[in-house]
């Protein structure tokens, strides 16, 4: 399970711990993965020590948590509906079943009129999607589909 990174308000990843330095990991870098109650500054975290690049680190890390992270929802294997939405996407992609099954209704009726507009063919776009689903582990596709609520690939 990678690391998150926080990134002016912009949530990025996950990264694998040998990823990070190319990232520009730095000693307050806010980071999170599955396990952590919160965001913490990677200066923080013993594990990412060795990979900091030489800054300043701020005396107070909680002080400087932003609130849209605090809340970040732990990854539930119950709630994904990975598998469910990747073949409903597969086998019947152009009707957007695998929208609705992750609850973005506007994304599935505009599939279902992309498909009736290009006489099937926009069907492609839901078939792809519906691998992509698959093809990603279940960390990311809970927070990119579930979390975030990502309508387009």
């Amino acid at each position: 399970m990678g690391y998150f990174l926080g990134d002016g308000g912009v949530q990025r990843g996950p990264f694998e711990i040998n990823e990070l330095a190319a990232q520009g990991l730095r000693s307050d870098t806010l980071v999170w993965k599955q396990g952590m109650p919160q965001w913490q500054q990677a200066g923080m975290i013993p594990e990412l020590q060795s990979l900091l690049q030489t800054y300043h680190q701020p005396a107070q890390a909680a002080a400087s948590v932003p609130i849209a992270y605090s809340n970040m929802p732990t990854y539930q294997p119950a709630q994904s509906k990975k598998v469910l939405a990747g073949l409903m996407g597969i086998l019947f992609g152009g009707w957007g079943i695998h929208k609705f099954i992750l609850g973005m209704p506007l994304a599935g009726f505009l599939q279902i009129l992309i498909t009736i507009a290009t006489c099937g063919l926009g069907g492609l776009i839901g078939f792809i999607e519906g691998i992509i689903y698959l093809t990603k582990s279940d960390e990311q596709f809970y927070y990119q589909y579930m979390v975030q609520k990502r309508q387009w690939f």
